[in-house]
């Protein structure tokens, strides 16, 4: 993967400054993806490149791309799925389906042999593990596929044989797969100089952590130059509160969401001056008196923990991407940024005002009180609440969130986080630490392959030498006829662009870039742009 060569200095000084309504300046040019070769290779890997920028604020450099390969030729196919054990349920529409793709050589000849004796014409194709750096290297597997079409609907009616035959099948478009160059990716990138740039970086839940809002109806409310969509958040009812977070959130310094285990995160200090990426942690611990407790949430529902990554909880304490565990004995604390209906249950509560003096301990339910926060506790963590959180005592609640190393840091009043998952580049080198972030399983191959493996939308945030802070986005799923990237391709890019630091945000469907209030990006849901739990903002001086 390629990128623009524009974060030079002497490409930005070439850059045209344009006023927030005006035209951004323009540019085309074409790039060879390899070293010199002879004319029939370089015909192959020709890459072209269609750039415009525009410059909402001096420091504020967005640059707008199609990259084409017109060598690259791609069809639909039908795979064949193999049964795949899971240890998950979801009700995400982007998460892992149970069945492989790859699967054992034996799998896959024996499978090839019963679909020739059916009359059809299947093909083995091998499949190698992306160059994670917590993976296994070389083969993954293999997948069997059949024939190659030129529409979704004749591969479609190809697979309906398939499916008689006695198999499982997916379509599946060849320029997904990482084997294959991508014939088109539609790409955004902000580019955002704490140096030169007058206004201030932040993220938001925009005050209501249990609502979701689109990236550019959120952008249009603040005025925003640029604004991308952040972190995992729920969807789903059966997985939580939809709209909150399921990794570190905070905002305006204020923490309101925790870590699903030590996972990416975008650190942006003192309102986008000091931007930073690492992988953190974070907790939380009630007391009364010399009595403690652990909490282990914070604005979700007690006993559900999306993305898991927290002590005790089942079936994994380790972070699992779109998985939703359990905890018998939870506290979660709700703080006044949940605006919605407290959830009910069994357990009990207990609500505090500003000082940490216990107003009223009683059913779970209700609303946070303005100023106030309410714990609630289920299994031992409500019996803790009923023997120290009596009336008119009082409760304290310390937080933390700490480095991978962990150094604790500390948030100021202008300070943000937003986390995702995985890194993709540290200290300037591709580092993806896929499995212990958990968005693949080397056990469970099938796991996360999709989400992680196969060329999906992305949003991209990065840091350069500079301390500049990256922003880009990739459309997929052929939206506008973009393929979108793998997560190595991600990483790739990112390095491309000058990062020393590089992390992957939500993506999928929720992938957004706002410029000046407006769409700039395609969102690849067929509803049109996903409402969001958090968003990155770049505001203008003022606001």
């Amino acid at each position: 993967m390629t990128a623009p060569a524009f974060l030079s200095g002497a490409a930005e000084a070439g850059s045209a400054h344009t006023a927030r309504t005006g035209h951004p300046a323009q540019a085309v040019r074409t790039v060879q993806a390899a070293p010199a070769a002879p004319a029939a290779r370089a015909s192959k890997t020709a890459v072209i490149e269609r750039w415009t920028t525009r410059t909402p604020a001096p420091g504020v450099t967005v640059r707008s791309g199609v990259v084409l390969r017109p060598a690259a030729k791609h069809s639909w196919t039908v795979t064949v799925q193999a049964p795949s054990k899971t240890r998950w349920t979801s009700n995400d529409p982007d998460a892992p389906v149970s069945w492989a793709e790859a699967a054992t050589h034996g799998w896959a000849q024996d499978t090839a042999h019963k679909l020739t004796q059916a009359g059809l014409k299947p093909r083995v194709e091998s499949v190698r593990w992306p160059q994670y750096a917590d993976t296994p290297q070389g083969l993954m597997g293999y997948r069997v596929r059949i024939g190659r079409f030129a529409t979704q609907e004749e591969a479609k009616t190809a697979a309906s044989a398939v499916v008689a035959a006695g198999f499982h099948t997916t379509l599946s478009w060849t320029g997904y797969d990482i084997q294959e160059p991508a014939d088109r990716e539609n790409i955004h990138v902000a580019v955002i100089d704490p140096k030169t740039f007058q206004g201030r970086v932040e993220a938001t839940h925009d005050g209501n952590v249990a609502r979701r809002e689109t990236t550019s109806a959120v952008a249009r409310k603040l005025n925003s130059l640029v604004a991308v969509n952040g972190g995992f958040f729920v969807l789903a009812s059966g997985d939580g509160v939809p709209g909150t977070m399921s990794g570190l959130g905070a905002y305006q310094g204020e923490m309101e969401s925790m870590a699903a285990g030590s996972r990416s995160a975008l650190l942006i200090g003192n309102g986008g001056h000091s931007v930073r990426i690492a992988d953190l942690t974070s907790g939380a611990t009630a007391r009364s008196g010399k009595a403690a407790y652990q909490i282990q949430g914070i604005n979700r529902v007690p006993g559900t923990v999306r993305d898991c990554g927290r002590p005790g909880s089942t079936p994994s304490e380790l972070p699992w991407q779109d998985v939703t565990c359990q905890l018998a004995d939870d506290m979660v604390q709700f703080t006044t940024a949940f605006q919605a209906g407290l959830p009910t249950g069994p357990g009990v509560q207990a609500v505090l005002n500003a000082s940490g003096q216990v107003v009223s301990v009683g059913a779970r339910g209700g609303r946070v009180p303005a100023g106030g926060h309410v714990l609630q506790g289920i299994g031992r963590a409500a019996d803790w609440l009923r023997a120290h959180a009596k009336p008119y005592s009082r409760v304290q609640v310390d937080e933390a969130v700490r480095t991978a190393a962990g150094k604790r840091v500390v948030l100021d009043a202008g300070d943000s986080i937003v986390s995702a998952a995985p890194t993709l580049v540290k200290d300037g080198r591709i580092d993806i630490d896929a499995a212990a972030e958990g968005v693949v399983d080397p056990e469970y191959t099938s796991f996360g392959y999709a989400w992680a493996n196969v060329r999906q939308p992305r949003t991209l945030a990065g840091v350069d030498k500079r301390g500049r802070l990256i922003l880009a986005t990739v459309d997929g799923r052929l939206t506008g006829g973009s393929e979108g990237f793998t997560l190595y391709e991600a990483a790739a890019f990112m390095k491309s662009l000058g990062a020393v630091q590089a992390m992957n945000l939500d993506g999928g469907g929720s992938t957004a870039m706002a410029v000046d209030g407006t769409l700039a990006n395609h969102p690849s849901d067929t509803a049109g742009e996903r409402p969001v739990g958090d968003t990155v903002q770049v505001l203008p001086a003022g606001y």
